[in-house]
C-alpha cells in the first residue's frame, strides 16, 4: 500500500504513532540482549586461536560493557516508563538514543580482530555473524528509522574504516584482490539493509496509523450507536408522554360531544370547553411538528431584517385575550428596531415564551418589552407567576421536562422551552433566565444578527442541542 492512499496524519495521531514506535523498539531489546551475548560467544570461539588473548579480552570487556549498559536501560525502562504515556516514552528514548550507535561501534571494531588476520574460513564465519547481526538490527530497530540507520551506518563505516586502514596503510594496497570484492559487497549490503529497513519502518508506521484511525473510528461508531440508542429512548419517552397528554383532551372531546348530542340546549356551556380541548390537541400537534422539523434538520431558514416592534404587536393581538380571560394584565413596552433573523422562527420563540408566562401566572400579569442595549436589540418577557427554583432552571430546557408541583404542568407537554432552546441555538440568539420561586421569571432574548451560513450548519447538525441559559 502506498503512503498516498491515506490522508496525512494529524498532530495528535503522529504524536501517538511516534510513541508506539518507541514501544515497539523497546519490546525487541530483551531478545537483542541475549542474541548479542550469544554472537559474542561465537566470535570468541571462532577467533580463540587466531587473535591475541589481550585483544580478544579487550573486545570482550567492551562488549560486556555495552551489554551492561543495555541491561541498565531496560531495567530503568521497565521500572519507570513502560506503563507511562507517549510523552514519557519519547523523552526516555531521546535521553538514551545514543546507545544504539555506541553498540554498533563496538561490533564494527570486531573487524580489527579478524579482517586479514585470521584464516579465510574464520573470516567467513565472522563476516556471516556480522551480516546476521546487521539484518537482525535492521528488523528490530526499523520502528525508529533514524536509530536503525544510525546503527547500520556506524557498523558499516567502522568496518570500512578498519578495512581501509589495513589495505591502504598497513598493506599499502598490495593485499589480495578479494579485499576489494569484500569492500564492494559490504557497500552493496549496507545500502540493501538501509532500503529494507526503510521499507519495514514505513510498514510499522502505516500499521500504527491504521490502528489509531481504527480506534478513532470504533470510538466514533460507539458514540453514534449510543446516540442512536439515546434517540430511540427519547422517542419512546416522547410517545409515552404524548399518548398520556393527548388522552385527556381527546377523552374530554368525546364526553362533550356525547353530552351535546343528548342535551343540545347546553351548547353555550359546552362549546367553550370543546374549543379549549381542541386547542390543547392543536398545541400538542404544533409541538410535534416543530420537534420533527428540528430533529430532521429540515427547518427552513429565511434570514432577513425583522421589524421587532411589529412582530411583538402581532403577538399582543394573539395573547392579550388569553391574559385577560385569566384576569391578568398584559403590558407592552416596545422600542422601534430591527433584527437580522428568521421572522417565523423568531415569532415562534417569543410566542412560546409569552405562552409559557401566561400558563404559569395566576395573578398579576405579563410584560413584554423590547429595548436597545450595548450588545443589540433585546426582548424581555416578564411574569409574576410561580417562578422556577435554581435547581430546575437548566432542566426546563430539556425535552419533556416538567417542573414538579407546578400548577399547570399537567396541561403541558414539556416541549415548549425545549423547542425555544433549540431555535435560539440555531438562530444564534442567546437566551438567559432569571427567576425567583413565588415571585416570577424573566426571559431575556438577545437578538444578535443571525449569520445565514452558520445557522444552516447548526440546523443540519444531527448533534445540535439546545443552548442552556447562561447565568
Amino acid at each position: 500500500m502506498k503512503s498516498e492512499t491515506l490522508p496525512a496524519p494529524t498532530f495528535s495521531e503522529a504524536h501517538w504513532v511516534e510513541g508506539e514506535l518507541v514501544r515497539g523498539l523497546m519490546r525487541t531489546q530483551r531478545q537483542a540482549q541475549w542474541l548479542s551475548l550469544v554472537l559474542m560467544a561465537v566470535i570468541v570461539g571462532v577467533l580463540w586461536a587466531d587473535v591475541s588473548p589481550a585483544w580478544l579480552a579487550a573486545w570482550v570487556l567492551l562488549g560486556l560493557g555495552v551489554a551492561a549498559w543495555r541491561w541498565w536501560i531496560l531495567r530503568r525502562y521497565q521500572r519507570e516508563v513502560v506503563h507511562q504515556g507517549t510523552d514519557e516514552h519519547l523523552a526516555f528514548f531521546r535521553r538514551y538514543r545514543l546507545f544504539w550507535p555506541a553498540s554498533a561501534l563496538a561490533w564494527g571494531i570486531t573487524t580489527l580482530l579478524y579482517f586479514d588476520r585470521s584464516s579465510l574460513a574464520d573470516q567467513f564465519i565472522c563476516w556471516l555473524t556480522m551480516a546476521g547481526l546487521a539484518m537482525i538490527a535492521a528488523n528490530s530497530l526499523s520502528s525508529q528509522l533514524a536509530t536503525m540507520r544510525g546503527y547500520i551506518d556506524t557498523m558499516a563505516v567502522t568496518a570500512l574504516a578498519v578495512m581501509a586502514w589495513r589495505m591502504g596503510v598497513e598493506l599499502r594496497l598490495q593485499g589480495p584482490s578479494y579485499h576489494w570484492w569484500l569492500v564492494v559487497l559490504l557497500l552493496v549490503f549496507w545500502q540493501v539493509l538501509r532500503h529494507a529497513g526503510q521499507q519495514l519502518h514505513e510498514t510499522h508506521r502505516r500499521n500504527f496509523e491504521l490502528q489509531f484511525r481504527n480506534s478513532q473510528l470504533i470510538e466514533s461508531l460507539t458514540r453514534q450507536t449510543q446516540a442512536a440508542l439515546d434517540a430511540v429512548e427519547i422517542k419512546n419517552r416522547f410517545l409515552a408522554s404524548a399518548a398520556h397528554d393527548i388522552r385527556q383532551p381527546v377523552h374530554a372531546l368525546g364526553l362533550y360531544a356525547d353530552w351535546l348530542g343528548t342535551e343540545p340546549e347546553l351548547v353555550h356551556e359546552l362549546a367553550p370547553k370543546i374549543v379549549e380541548s381542541t386547542k390543547a390537541v392543536n398545541q400538542l400537534f404544533d409541538s410535534l411538528f416543530d420537534l420533527a422539523r428540528l430533529d430532521s434538520g429540515k427547518v427552513r431558514l429565511n434570514i432577513e431584517p425583522v421589524d421587532v416592534a411589529k412582530l411583538l404587536r402581532d403577538l399582543e393581538v394573539q395573547y392579550r385575550p388569553l391574559c385577560e380571560a385569566k384576569g391578568l394584565q398584559f403590558r407592552m413596552r416596545v422600542r422601534p428596531g430591527t433584527a437580522q433573523s428568521d421572522p417565523i422562527l423568531l415569532q415562534r420563540i417569543v410566542g412560546n415564551l409569552i405562552s409559557n408566562a401566561v400558563k404559569y401566572t395566576q395573578r398579576g400579569g405579563v410584560l413584554v418589552a423590547s429595548r436597545v442595549t450595548a450588545q443589540g436589540l433585546r426582548v424581555d418577557v416578564w411574569d409574576t407567576g410561580v417562578g422556577i427554583a435554581p435547581v430546575h432552571q437548566r432542566e426546563i430546557f430539556r425535552e419533556f421536562y416538567k417542573v414538579p408541583t407546578h400548577a399547570g404542568t399537567e396541561d403541558g407537554f414539556g416541549l415548549g422551552l425545549y423547542i425555544v432552546g433549540r431555535l435560539t441555538h440555531i438562530l444564534g440568539h442567546p437566551l438567559t433566565l432569571q427567576s425567583r420561586p413565588g415571585r416570577g421569571s424573566v426571559f431575556r432574548l438577545l437578538l444578535l444578527p443571525t449569520d445565514a451560513r452558520a445557522a444552516a450548519e447548526r440546523t443540519m447538525s444531527s448533534l445540535a442541542q439546545m443552548t442552556p441559559p447562561r447565568e
